[in-house]
């Protein structure tokens, strides 16, 4: 996208003024506030920092109202959002899911936008979901608490009912019927204890069941459901560790993206079918690298991201091109017709994780890498220049 042209000249400044003042909104500050704020800014005190930095918030505001101008979009936070993930790169999914679809189409529309945020939330677990097995983990405890208080103080009561009627055996009174009534209290202790005995068991039995259903939560919101590797979230997680151990022990670190070639056309020529059974397979020959110095996980669509510790960048390239290379030979069949498919291949991009200032940068950097080999031929595998 190209830079933005002058508030003066734009012909929606007012469509910019309108989202600049409904940001302020969302910040919770007033208009006059953020007048105020803008003045103090923009004293010399400031110094020049501080007025960059209200340059770069108003271009930002501009450039996202000439996103949502140029795209027809409505007004709204969704909206809103998705265009400023997608111009400062907050948030790689969305930055590359839009980028092919602009050079696909051109264009994109609501209801995409719609689409898009909803496939980026369809492996999370609900907040609905967890807070409803929650509430059951809390009840159970609560039942559990309430079950070993009433065991406790029918104990005591036994054991002040028997020291009463003990009293009277000593004293030597009608000791038959005393002995009855210690038989009495004795029956009735062991009926409370078999009740509670089994309420507890029951309640073991559903806290183990919620046990089991917050780990298939867990694991829901972690895992593809399709290929079973690891989703974008769990790598995300893993990369942030993996980074750590590789600063602490002086590791190599680099990250590939590998996108399958073509894939939209293997979709449309044979079915969303087949398309799944090839994401599979290549899922498979990818997860064969992986190890606990080697992760492999399902970023989005057809595309996967590898994560290798204790590999240079070039070695890198070389393992994930052994990947590649294997893929491009096989000679796949429809399993619905028993058409032999067109050769599948995929591209790939490689960067140094160590060589950019935060891992974000070096996703970006394999993600452009990704695409040079895309515009060069597909079904090769390029190496990002490190950064400056």
């Amino acid at each position: 996208m190209t830079g933005a042209t002058s508030s003066s000249a734009s012909p929606q400044h007012g469509l910019t003024d309108r989202l600049a003042r409904w940001a302020r909104g969302l910040s919770g500050k007033s208009e006059e506030d953020a007048e105020e704020e803008e003045v103090e800014q923009a004293r010399p005190r400031a110094g020049a920092a501080s007025n960059r930095e209200i340059h770069r918030r108003r271009q930002l505001y501009e450039d996202i109202g000439d996103f949502l101008f140029a795209h027809d979009l409505d007004l709204t936070p969704l909206n809103f959002g998705v265009a400023l993930d997608y111009l400062t790169g907050a948030n790689i999914g969305v930055e590359k899911a839009i980028r092919a679809v602009l050079m696909e189409r051109g264009k994109i529309t609501n209801g995409w936008v719609e689409a898009v945020a909803a496939e980026q939330r369809a492996d999370e677990v609900t907040p609905e979901s967890l807070a409803t097995m929650l509430d059951k983990v809390e009840e159970n405890l609560s039942q559990f608490t309430g079950l070993m208080t009433e065991s406790r103080n029918s104990a005591k009561d036994y054991g002040a009912a028997l020291q009463e009627q003990a009293k009277d055996l000593v004293a030597g009174g009608d000791n038959e019927t005393v002995l009855t009534r210690l038989v009495g209290l004795t029956r009735s202790m062991v009926e409370k204890t078999r009740q509670v005995e089994g309420q507890l068991r029951e309640n073991q039995k559903q806290t183990q069941a919620l046990r089991s259903s917050l780990e298939t939560a867990r694991r829901a919101a972690e895992h593809d459901h399709l290929t079973g590797l690891p989703n974008r979230r769990a790598f995300e997680a893993v990369l942030r560790e993996e980074l750590k151990l590789a600063q602490e022990e002086g590791e190599q670190l680099s990250v590939a993206f590998c996108d399958i070639d073509h894939f939209k056309i293997i979709n449309d020529t044979h079915g969303h079918d087949t398309g799944d059974r090839v994401l599979k397979f290549v899922a498979g020959l990818l997860a064969k690298a992986s190890n606990d110095r080697c992760h492999v996980a399902r970023h989005g669509g057809e595309e996967f991201v590898m994560l290798f510790r204790g590999k240079t960048a070039a070695e890198t390239c070389d393992a994930v091109d052994r990947v590649r290379e294997d893929l491009a030979t096989r000679s796949l069949v429809n399993r619905t017709n028993g058409e032999r498919m067109e050769r599948v291949s995929f591209s790939a991009g490689v960067a140094n994780v160590l060589a950019y200032e935060d891992p974000r940068g070096a996703l970006k950097a394999a993600d452009r890498a990704l695409y040079l080999a895309k515009e060069h031929g597909r079904n090769r595998v390029y190496l990002a220049a490190e950064a400056d």
